[in-house]
């Protein structure tokens, strides 16, 4: 390569380092989702940093520490510059287009004092929760006084309410809701007039067992110095474009995110597989070793919404029906990190994050990843199949891990009719609810469509067990091993005093019996449907030993108590009438194997109802066993079941301190082994 070349190379490299650069720290944070398991699974990054805000830069002066932020449909943005007492208007241009830091009310110049909250009405008024002042404030879109809500006067107010309002926002009819500091008895709602109407959605009272039970135990004077048992305050509230009132707790609650109807209930759907809480897995060491702290929430259209935990500066972006779409960002000193945001809120498909630690507004731009899920979930709320389809594919394409898609094309097919498309794309995704559906319309269509087959298998398959019946019943005065086990099953008494004393059952038999359960045990956790057993054991066969180990546990264990307090019963009669009481263990499992794959959810407890049934049928035949083959009292036998229990459980203890002990002297052995081998080589 000539000289001139290498410079040209070299010049050509210092040009596009700068590019380079950009590109490697777009973004500084990984991309993840969790799976139906609640593990995390990587996934592209659905935003990159895009372009930084800052108050200098709108020929304002510095942002302090600004608490909110609302941006309109038509892209304006305000900013609540706390520290500075101000509201700063940008336009879409991104050229301030207003600074409001005083009004004239009533005549007299006015400001604000540490403002927390703002809310942009449709047609343009703010309303400015002036923490400070301990009141509402609404203005003009031109900044123009309009009213001031003061402190609020009810008798369900304490006589030494402090009224501190945080967080707000108001509903198309002029309403406000007010989250204020200290209140815990939900959201403070106003009327259209500015009077105080009451409270909503208050969070329930969470306190463990342990602080119940000693709050029981203290006296009258501990108990008062004790803290409080007092429901969890919010700490930020939003409307939707539908009307639905969204809150936020920011303490460790199973429900940190609300979406609240005119009633004050919560309605949000928690329909994924996990609810909309942050971060499932996270560690418990370290400085973030703490759960998701939820401290604002932001809607925006089609039911997505995204909301904001300030223990790892991420933001978690979910559907409608509460499944996470992606999740990004988190705290740091680079280019798209935090340090500690306060607001979110869109800007059209693009997302602003205000950063009060930073005094800036980061606006992320979403990446193919992103716009092919936003647009997926937009498409499929609206019900437009093909779009959704094709989008769901082109973010298949970019993650494989993406069990939403496989969800949303499910939802396509079902809106189609392919109901048998529909429901191998919600296995894929692992939603059984959703799954249910499809096959609750492609059952019906196929009874529908095969009713006459249906019945006349129906009818072929009595006549079959008659004959069966028929087939098994006693022989020559004498019944069959079958016939036995099937007459022992209605008539326990008899059945189990023929068995010892009739020498009428079959010790090759009873194994049988015991070794035809297990195989049913793993064809029904191999072949259950779906909806009982969405994943089947890998190791299929190694599902026996929950039937074979528990059976002649129980026969060792009886047998050796037994012994010891005047049981007749011997080991054969034991093992014989322990199998002979699995009968309606081993005739259910086909039933319920069938039941599992033709029942949608509102119907399984059809099928708890029949396992149930079997269990308890078997529990009964093995009491009546063991009372009869032992010729114990009714006391005597509960007691020695119990006892039984027992001695399984030193049995087992035994055993896994013996494979113990084993494992040590194996190491051991290995170990000298090993020593002498190199004293030998020395």
């Amino acid at each position: 390569m000539s000289f001139w070349r290498k410079v040209v190379l070299l010049f050509s490299i210092l040009l596009l380092l700068p590019s380079l650069t950009s590109v490697l720290s777009a973004a500084p944070y990984e991309g993840y989702n969790y799976s139906w398991r609640g593990t995390p699974e990587p996934a592209p990054v659905p935003y990159v940093f895009e372009a930084r805000l800052t108050g200098e830069q709108l020929g304002v002066g510095g942002f302090r520490s600004p608490e909110d932020m609302v941006i309109t449909s038509d892209n304006r943005i305000y900013v609540l510059d706390s520290g500075n007492n101000r509201i700063v208007q940008v336009g879409a241009d991104f050229h301030v287009e207003r600074v409001i830091d005083s009004f004239t009310a009533h005549g007299v110049l006015d400001h604000f004092a540490t403002p927390q909250g703002l809310f942009v009405a449709q047609n343009g008024h703010l309303y400015v929760a002036d923490t400070g002042n301990k009141r509402i404030v609404e203005l003009t879109a031109a900044g123009e006084f309009v009213r001031v809500i003061g402190q609020p006067e009810a008798d369900i107010l304490p006589a030494n309410f402090v009224y501190q309002p945080i967080k707000l926002t108001v509903d198309s009819a002029g309403r406000p809701y007010v989250i204020a500091k200290g209140v815990f008895d939900g959201i403070m709602q106003f009327d259209a007039g500015g009077t105080f109407t009451g409270f909503m959605g208050v969070n329930k009272v969470q306190f463990s067992l342990a602080d119940l039970f000693w709050k029981r135990m203290m006296t009258k004077e501990q108990r008062s110095k004790m803290v409080l048992f007092v429901p969890i305050e919010f700490n930020h509230v939003a409307i939707d474009e539908d009307g639905f009132i969204f809150a936020t707790s920011a303490e460790q609650s199973e429900e940190p995110v609300k979406r609240l109807n005119p009633s004050g209930i919560d309605v949000l759907k928690r329909s994924g597989y996990w609810p909309p809480m942050g971060d499932k897995i996270y560690s418990f060491t370290g400085t973030r070793s703490d759960p998701s702290s939820i401290h604002y929430v932001t809607p925006d259209k089609n039911g997505i919404y995204s909301i904001l935990d300030q223990t790892r500066g991420r933001i978690f972006t979910y559907d409608r029906d509460g499944n996470l779409m992606y999740t990004f960002a988190r705290f740091g000193e680079q280019q798209g990190t935090f340090k500690s945001p306060s607001a979110v809120a869109m800007l059209g498909d693009r997302m602003a994050v205000l950063d009060k630690g930073m005094n800036h507004i980061s606006l992320f731009k979403p990446t193919l990843y992103g716009q092919a899920v936003r647009s997926a979930v937009i498409h499929t709320d609206e019900g437009d199949s093909d779009l959704a389809v094709e989008a769901w594919h082109q973010a298949l394409e970019l993650n494989n891990n993406l069990e939403l898609a496989y969800i949303g094309i499910g939802k396509a097919e079902l809106r189609r009719g392919n109901y048998i498309e529909a429901m191998q794309y919600f296995k894929q995704g692992m939603h059984q609810e959703y799954y249910s559906r499809a096959f609750a319309h492609y059952r019906k269509e196929f009874m529908w469509d095969n009713f006459g087959t249906i019945l006349a298998s129906l009818a072929a398959i009595v006549i079959l067990l008659i004959a069966v019946r028929k087939m098994v019943r006693k022989r020559a005065g004498e019944p069959q091993a079958v016939g036995m086990a099937w007459y022992t099953m209605f008539h326990p008494f008899k059945g189990f005093w023929e068995l010892k004393y009739e020498n009428k059952g079959r010790v090759w038999f009873s194994l049988v019996l015991v070794f035809l359960l297990a195989f049913l045990y793993v064809l029904k956790h191999q072949y259950n449907g779906f909806l009982l057993n969405p994943i089947p054991p890998v190791y299929v066969l190694g599902q026996a030993k929950f039937v074979l180990i528990p059976f002649f546990l129980w026969c060792v264990a009886n047998w050796s108590l037994t012994t010891l307090m005047d049981g007749e019963g011997k080991f054969k009669e034991i093992v014989v009438a322990g199998a002979y009481a699995l009968c309606p263990l081993i005739l259910v499992q086909v039933p319920l194997i069938i039941l599992s794959n033709t029942l949608t959810i509102p119907e399984l407890p059809f099928y708890n109802l029949l396992e149930a049934v079997a269990w308890l049928w078997f529990l009964g035949l093995l009491f009546v066993g063991m009372l009869t083959i032992h010729q114990y009292t009714v006391g005597k036998t509960i007691v020695t079941s119990f006892l039984t229990l027992i001695v399984i459980g030193i049995i087992l203890f035994l055993a896994l301190l013996f494979f113990s002990l084993l494992q040590q002297t194996l190491s051991l052995g290995t170990t000298i082994f090993k020593e002498i081998i190199f004293r030998i080589g020395e």
